[in-house]
Protein backbone atom coordinates (compact mmCIF):
# COMPACT_ATOMS: atom_id res chain seq x y z
CA UNK A 1 0.00 0.00 0.00
CA UNK A 2 1.32 3.68 -0.80
CA UNK A 3 1.73 6.07 1.71
CA UNK A 4 -1.17 8.67 1.53
CA UNK A 5 -0.43 12.16 -0.09
CA UNK A 6 -1.16 13.72 3.62
CA UNK A 7 -2.50 17.48 1.61
CA UNK A 8 -4.98 14.99 -0.57
CA UNK A 9 -6.40 12.93 2.60
CA UNK A 10 -6.68 16.15 4.31
CA UNK A 11 -9.16 17.60 1.48
CA UNK A 12 -11.01 14.06 1.27
CA UNK A 13 -11.38 14.17 5.38
CA UNK A 14 -12.82 17.92 4.63
CA UNK A 15 -15.31 16.85 2.26
CA UNK A 16 -16.15 13.93 4.35
CA UNK A 17 -16.91 16.21 7.28
CA UNK A 18 -19.34 18.54 5.07
CA UNK A 19 -21.37 14.83 3.61
CA UNK A 20 -21.28 13.62 7.21
CA UNK A 21 -22.88 16.53 8.24
CA UNK A 22 -25.47 16.90 5.20
CA UNK A 23 -26.53 13.45 6.17
CA UNK A 24 -27.59 14.61 9.41
CA UNK A 25 -29.26 17.44 8.63
CA UNK A 26 -31.22 15.45 5.85
CA UNK A 27 -32.81 13.23 9.37
CA UNK A 28 -33.33 16.62 10.60
CA UNK A 29 -35.35 18.05 7.87
CA UNK A 30 -37.36 14.82 7.33
CA UNK A 31 -38.26 15.40 11.44
CA UNK A 32 -38.92 19.39 10.68
CA UNK A 33 -41.02 18.74 7.51
CA UNK A 34 -43.32 16.11 9.20
CA UNK A 35 -43.58 18.00 12.39
CA UNK A 36 -44.54 21.12 10.71
CA UNK A 37 -41.48 23.17 12.05
CA UNK A 38 -40.61 24.31 8.86
CA UNK A 39 -44.14 25.30 7.81
CA UNK A 40 -44.41 27.25 11.30
CA UNK A 41 -41.45 29.86 10.23
CA UNK A 42 -42.50 30.27 6.17
CA UNK A 43 -43.61 33.67 6.64
CA UNK A 44 -40.24 35.05 7.50
CA UNK A 45 -40.92 36.44 11.05
CA UNK A 46 -38.42 36.39 13.77
CA UNK A 47 -39.36 33.69 16.43
CA UNK A 48 -37.83 32.62 19.82
CA UNK A 49 -37.93 28.55 20.06
CA UNK A 50 -40.77 29.07 22.61
CA UNK A 51 -43.11 30.75 20.22
CA UNK A 52 -42.39 27.99 17.89
CA UNK A 53 -42.83 25.61 20.48
CA UNK A 54 -45.88 26.70 21.66
CA UNK A 55 -47.22 27.46 17.63
CA UNK A 56 -46.52 23.76 16.51
CA UNK A 57 -47.05 22.05 20.29
CA UNK A 58 -44.27 20.56 20.82
CA UNK A 59 -41.51 20.16 23.73
CA UNK A 60 -39.48 23.56 23.67
CA UNK A 61 -36.26 21.60 24.42
CA UNK A 62 -35.86 19.26 21.61
CA UNK A 63 -37.38 21.95 19.00
CA UNK A 64 -34.30 24.48 20.59
CA UNK A 65 -31.99 22.18 19.73
CA UNK A 66 -33.19 21.39 15.98
CA UNK A 67 -33.38 25.03 15.56
CA UNK A 68 -29.74 24.88 16.63
CA UNK A 69 -28.46 22.30 13.89
CA UNK A 70 -30.79 23.46 11.20
CA UNK A 71 -28.91 27.25 12.12
CA UNK A 72 -25.73 25.31 11.47
CA UNK A 73 -26.76 24.17 8.57
CA UNK A 74 -28.18 27.78 6.92
CA UNK A 75 -31.50 25.40 6.30
CA UNK A 76 -32.92 28.47 9.13
CA UNK A 77 -31.55 31.64 9.76
CA UNK A 78 -30.78 32.86 13.63
CA UNK A 79 -30.33 35.96 14.63
CA UNK A 80 -28.00 36.74 17.64
CA UNK A 81 -29.16 40.29 18.64
CA UNK A 82 -32.59 38.92 19.46
CA UNK A 83 -32.00 35.32 19.68
CA UNK A 84 -34.81 34.90 17.31
CA UNK A 85 -35.28 32.38 14.48
CA UNK A 86 -36.49 32.38 11.03
CA UNK A 87 -36.53 31.33 7.09
CA UNK A 88 -35.41 33.69 4.40
CA UNK A 89 -37.81 33.58 1.49
CA UNK A 90 -35.22 31.26 -0.04
CA UNK A 91 -35.43 29.00 2.62
CA UNK A 92 -38.73 28.93 2.43
CA UNK A 93 -39.30 28.05 -0.82
CA UNK A 94 -36.93 24.91 -0.32
CA UNK A 95 -38.29 23.50 2.75
CA UNK A 96 -41.97 24.82 3.33
CA UNK A 97 -43.42 25.89 0.04
CA UNK A 98 -44.48 22.27 -1.69
CA UNK A 99 -45.73 24.24 -4.86
CA UNK A 100 -42.57 25.49 -5.03
CA UNK A 101 -40.03 24.65 -8.17
CA UNK A 102 -37.56 24.45 -5.28
CA UNK A 103 -38.91 22.35 -2.78
CA UNK A 104 -36.67 19.50 -1.38
CA UNK A 105 -39.08 17.56 1.56
CA UNK A 106 -39.67 14.73 -0.93
CA UNK A 107 -36.31 14.89 -1.86
CA UNK A 108 -35.23 14.07 1.63
CA UNK A 109 -37.83 11.78 1.85
CA UNK A 110 -36.08 9.23 -0.79
CA UNK A 111 -33.15 9.24 0.95
CA UNK A 112 -35.05 8.24 4.51
CA UNK A 113 -36.54 5.46 2.67
CA UNK A 114 -32.76 4.42 1.68
CA UNK A 115 -31.62 4.16 5.07
CA UNK A 116 -34.75 2.46 5.66
CA UNK A 117 -33.83 0.01 3.30
CA UNK A 118 -30.48 -0.47 3.08
CA UNK A 119 -30.53 -3.95 4.20
CA UNK A 120 -32.71 -5.53 1.87
CA UNK A 121 -31.03 -3.74 -0.66
CA UNK A 122 -27.75 -5.44 0.68
CA UNK A 123 -29.22 -8.48 0.16
CA UNK A 124 -29.90 -7.31 -3.43
CA UNK A 125 -26.58 -6.60 -4.33
CA UNK A 126 -25.74 -9.94 -2.61
CA UNK A 127 -28.13 -12.21 -4.51
CA UNK A 128 -28.29 -10.12 -7.59
CA UNK A 129 -31.97 -10.96 -7.93
CA UNK A 130 -32.87 -7.23 -7.56
CA UNK A 131 -35.20 -5.42 -5.05
CA UNK A 132 -39.02 -4.72 -6.34
CA UNK A 133 -40.01 -1.17 -5.94
CA UNK A 134 -43.36 -2.61 -3.88
CA UNK A 135 -40.83 -3.85 -1.29
CA UNK A 136 -39.66 -0.60 -0.66
CA UNK A 137 -40.75 1.50 2.47
CA UNK A 138 -43.71 3.34 2.07
CA UNK A 139 -41.64 6.87 2.61
CA UNK A 140 -40.48 6.35 -1.36
CA UNK A 141 -43.72 6.81 -2.60
CA UNK A 142 -44.77 9.52 -1.12
CA UNK A 143 -41.38 11.44 -1.05
CA UNK A 144 -41.06 10.21 -5.60
CA UNK A 145 -44.21 12.14 -5.89
CA UNK A 146 -43.33 15.10 -3.71
CA UNK A 147 -40.19 15.22 -5.07
CA UNK A 148 -41.01 15.13 -8.88
CA UNK A 149 -44.64 17.25 -8.54
CA UNK A 150 -42.40 20.96 -8.89
CA UNK A 151 -40.58 20.02 -11.68
CA UNK A 152 -43.70 18.81 -13.31
CA UNK A 153 -45.99 21.72 -12.26
CA UNK A 154 -43.06 23.84 -13.54
CA UNK A 155 -42.28 22.60 -16.84
CA UNK A 156 -44.93 19.70 -18.32
CA UNK A 157 -47.71 21.87 -19.41
CA UNK A 158 -46.07 25.01 -20.69
CA UNK A 159 -42.66 23.48 -21.71
CA UNK A 160 -43.11 20.03 -22.20
CA UNK A 161 -46.35 19.36 -23.92
CA UNK A 162 -45.52 22.53 -26.22
CA UNK A 163 -42.03 21.10 -27.53
CA UNK A 164 -44.10 17.60 -28.83
CA UNK A 165 -45.32 18.16 -32.42
CA UNK A 166 -48.94 18.67 -32.66
CA UNK A 167 -49.55 17.27 -29.06
CA UNK A 168 -50.75 20.65 -27.01
CA UNK A 169 -53.33 20.91 -29.85
CA UNK A 170 -54.88 17.22 -29.66
CA UNK A 171 -54.97 17.67 -26.34
CA UNK A 172 -57.12 20.79 -26.19
CA UNK A 173 -59.71 19.22 -28.73
CA UNK A 174 -60.17 16.67 -26.81
CA UNK A 175 -57.62 13.54 -26.93
CA UNK A 176 -57.14 10.54 -25.31
CA UNK A 177 -53.91 9.86 -22.56
CA UNK A 178 -52.20 7.02 -20.93
CA UNK A 179 -49.80 8.15 -18.08
CA UNK A 180 -47.73 4.49 -17.65
CA UNK A 181 -46.15 4.20 -14.55
CA UNK A 182 -47.96 7.24 -12.79
CA UNK A 183 -47.53 6.37 -8.62
CA UNK A 184 -49.67 8.73 -6.83
CA UNK A 185 -50.79 10.53 -10.32
CA UNK A 186 -49.44 13.91 -9.57
CA UNK A 187 -48.53 14.37 -13.58
CA UNK A 188 -51.74 13.07 -14.60
CA UNK A 189 -53.77 15.09 -12.69
CA UNK A 190 -51.57 18.22 -14.09
CA UNK A 191 -52.32 17.42 -17.56
CA UNK A 192 -56.42 16.63 -16.40
CA UNK A 193 -56.26 20.03 -15.01
CA UNK A 194 -54.71 21.74 -18.08
CA UNK A 195 -56.35 20.44 -20.54
CA UNK A 196 -60.05 19.47 -19.58
CA UNK A 197 -61.70 18.25 -22.91
CA UNK A 198 -59.36 15.24 -22.70
CA UNK A 199 -59.40 11.69 -21.21
CA UNK A 200 -56.48 10.59 -18.60
CA UNK A 201 -55.76 7.15 -17.66
CA UNK A 202 -53.37 6.09 -15.09
CA UNK A 203 -51.43 2.90 -14.72
CA UNK A 204 -49.31 1.51 -11.92
CA UNK A 205 -48.57 -1.73 -11.24
CA UNK A 206 -48.64 -0.37 -7.61
CA UNK A 207 -51.74 -0.88 -6.17
CA UNK A 208 -51.54 1.43 -2.97
CA UNK A 209 -50.04 4.12 -5.21
CA UNK A 210 -52.94 3.62 -7.43
CA UNK A 211 -55.30 3.85 -4.30
CA UNK A 212 -53.36 7.40 -3.94
CA UNK A 213 -53.82 8.63 -7.22
CA UNK A 214 -57.65 8.03 -7.20
CA UNK A 215 -58.40 10.02 -3.81
CA UNK A 216 -55.89 12.96 -5.53
CA UNK A 217 -58.33 13.10 -8.28
CA UNK A 218 -61.05 13.64 -6.54
CA UNK A 219 -59.78 16.23 -4.19
CA UNK A 220 -58.30 17.67 -7.65
CA UNK A 221 -61.88 18.02 -8.96
CA UNK A 222 -60.88 15.65 -11.94
CA UNK A 223 -62.41 12.62 -11.18
CA UNK A 224 -64.49 12.46 -14.09
CA UNK A 225 -62.11 12.73 -16.57
CA UNK A 226 -59.27 10.99 -15.19
CA UNK A 227 -59.19 6.97 -14.44
CA UNK A 228 -56.79 5.35 -12.38
CA UNK A 229 -56.14 1.23 -12.79
CA UNK A 230 -53.57 -1.27 -11.46
CA UNK A 231 -51.68 -2.78 -14.85
CA UNK A 232 -47.84 -2.88 -15.72
CA UNK A 233 -46.28 -1.14 -18.63
CA UNK A 234 -46.74 -4.27 -20.55
CA UNK A 235 -50.30 -5.18 -19.81
CA UNK A 236 -52.77 -1.93 -19.24
CA UNK A 237 -55.01 -1.85 -21.53
CA UNK A 238 -55.24 -0.44 -25.16
CA UNK A 239 -57.25 2.71 -26.08
CA UNK A 240 -55.96 4.05 -29.01
CA UNK A 241 -54.07 7.05 -26.97
CA UNK A 242 -52.81 9.74 -28.96
CA UNK A 243 -50.67 10.16 -26.41
CA UNK A 244 -48.52 7.75 -23.52
CA UNK A 245 -46.62 9.29 -21.39
CA UNK A 246 -43.84 7.83 -18.86
CA UNK A 247 -42.43 10.07 -16.19
CA UNK A 248 -39.39 9.14 -15.11
CA UNK A 249 -39.84 5.55 -14.59
CA UNK A 250 -38.94 3.24 -18.32
CA UNK A 251 -35.75 2.96 -16.68
CA UNK A 252 -36.90 1.15 -13.90
CA UNK A 253 -39.01 -1.44 -15.82
CA UNK A 254 -36.83 -5.06 -16.24
CA UNK A 255 -38.09 -5.21 -19.77
CA UNK A 256 -38.53 -1.37 -21.40
CA UNK A 257 -38.24 -2.83 -24.76
CA UNK A 258 -41.33 -4.93 -23.99
CA UNK A 259 -43.05 -2.10 -22.59
CA UNK A 260 -42.03 -0.23 -25.57
CA UNK A 261 -43.81 -2.78 -27.92
CA UNK A 262 -47.11 -2.58 -25.84
CA UNK A 263 -47.27 1.00 -26.30
CA UNK A 264 -46.76 0.91 -29.58
CA UNK A 265 -49.79 -1.43 -30.15
CA UNK A 266 -52.54 1.13 -27.56
CA UNK A 267 -51.33 4.22 -29.51
CA UNK A 268 -53.21 5.59 -32.30
CA UNK A 269 -52.01 5.71 -35.34
CA UNK A 270 -50.12 9.51 -35.50
CA UNK A 271 -50.02 8.59 -31.64
CA UNK A 272 -46.62 9.90 -29.75
CA UNK A 273 -45.30 8.23 -26.93
CA UNK A 274 -43.31 11.22 -23.98
CA UNK A 275 -40.66 9.73 -22.26
CA UNK A 276 -39.27 12.03 -19.73
CA UNK A 277 -36.38 10.42 -17.96
CA UNK A 278 -33.30 12.15 -15.33
CA UNK A 279 -30.95 14.08 -17.67
CA UNK A 280 -28.10 11.82 -18.20
CA UNK A 281 -24.85 11.70 -20.14
CA UNK A 282 -24.32 8.99 -22.56
CA UNK A 283 -20.34 8.70 -21.19
CA UNK A 284 -19.89 7.85 -17.26
CA UNK A 285 -17.46 10.83 -16.58
CA UNK A 286 -19.73 13.38 -17.96
CA UNK A 287 -22.00 12.45 -15.07
CA UNK A 288 -19.67 12.85 -12.34
CA UNK A 289 -20.88 15.93 -11.20
CA UNK A 290 -23.63 16.87 -8.00
CA UNK A 291 -26.91 15.68 -10.20
CA UNK A 292 -25.29 12.71 -11.28
CA UNK A 293 -24.30 11.97 -7.67
CA UNK A 294 -27.96 12.09 -6.54
CA UNK A 295 -29.11 10.17 -9.98
CA UNK A 296 -26.24 7.50 -9.61
CA UNK A 297 -26.62 6.96 -5.52
CA UNK A 298 -30.50 6.77 -6.05
CA UNK A 299 -30.23 4.23 -8.46
CA UNK A 300 -28.11 2.03 -7.01
CA UNK A 301 -30.60 2.04 -4.25
CA UNK A 302 -33.73 2.01 -6.01
CA UNK A 303 -33.78 1.94 -9.93
CA UNK A 304 -31.39 -0.51 -10.75
CA UNK A 305 -32.25 -3.19 -8.16
CA UNK A 306 -36.27 -2.36 -8.96
CA UNK A 307 -35.65 -3.33 -12.60
CA UNK A 308 -33.37 -6.65 -12.14
CA UNK A 309 -36.24 -8.19 -10.09
CA UNK A 310 -38.34 -7.86 -13.09
CA UNK A 311 -38.15 -10.30 -16.05
CA UNK A 312 -35.74 -9.55 -18.14
CA UNK A 313 -33.95 -6.89 -15.91
CA UNK A 314 -32.26 -5.06 -18.35
CA UNK A 315 -31.11 -2.35 -15.49
CA UNK A 316 -30.69 0.75 -17.43
CA UNK A 317 -30.16 2.39 -14.58
CA UNK A 318 -31.10 6.36 -13.45
CA UNK A 319 -27.83 7.55 -15.86
CA UNK A 320 -29.08 5.82 -18.95
CA UNK A 321 -28.19 8.82 -21.08
CA UNK A 322 -29.91 9.02 -24.78
CA UNK A 323 -28.18 6.20 -26.82
CA UNK A 324 -29.33 3.91 -24.65
CA UNK A 325 -32.70 5.15 -24.40
CA UNK A 326 -32.70 5.65 -28.33
CA UNK A 327 -32.07 2.02 -28.53
CA UNK A 328 -34.53 0.92 -26.14
CA UNK A 329 -37.38 2.99 -28.76
CA UNK A 330 -35.63 1.54 -32.20
CA UNK A 331 -35.49 -1.99 -30.66
CA UNK A 332 -39.04 -1.72 -29.59
CA UNK A 333 -39.86 -0.69 -33.41
CA UNK A 334 -40.34 3.13 -33.36
CA UNK A 335 -38.65 5.20 -36.20
CA UNK A 336 -38.42 8.24 -35.01
CA UNK A 337 -37.19 9.31 -31.62
CA UNK A 338 -36.12 12.68 -30.94
CA UNK A 339 -35.23 15.09 -27.72
CA UNK A 340 -37.89 17.59 -27.33
CA UNK A 341 -36.97 19.38 -24.20
CA UNK A 342 -34.75 19.40 -21.23
CA UNK A 343 -33.98 21.20 -18.47
CA UNK A 344 -30.86 20.41 -15.63
CA UNK A 345 -32.64 17.43 -14.31
CA UNK A 346 -34.93 15.75 -16.98
CA UNK A 347 -34.39 14.85 -20.67
CA UNK A 348 -37.53 14.74 -22.73
CA UNK A 349 -38.27 12.25 -25.46
CA UNK A 350 -40.46 12.58 -28.31
CA UNK A 351 -41.18 9.16 -30.23
CA UNK A 352 -43.64 8.15 -32.74
CA UNK A 353 -43.74 4.75 -34.91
Amino acid sequence: MQEPDMQKLDALVGRLVGDLGAGVSGVLVVLGDHLGLFRSMMDGRLRSSMEIAETTGLAERNVREWLAAMAAADYVTFDEKSNKFGMSPEQAMVFSNEDSPAFFGGAFEIVQSMWIDEPKVEEAFRTGRGLGWHEHSTCLFRGTERFFRPGYNSHLVDEWIPALQGVREKLERGAEVADVGCGHGASTILMAKAFPKSHFHGFDYHAPSIERAKRAAQEAGVSDRVTFHQASAKEFPGGNYDLVAMFDCLHDMGDPVGAGRHIRETMAKDGTWMIVEPFAHDGLKDNLNPVGRVYYGASAMICTPASMAQEVGLGLGAQAGEMKLRKVALDAGYSHFRRASETPFNMIFEVRA
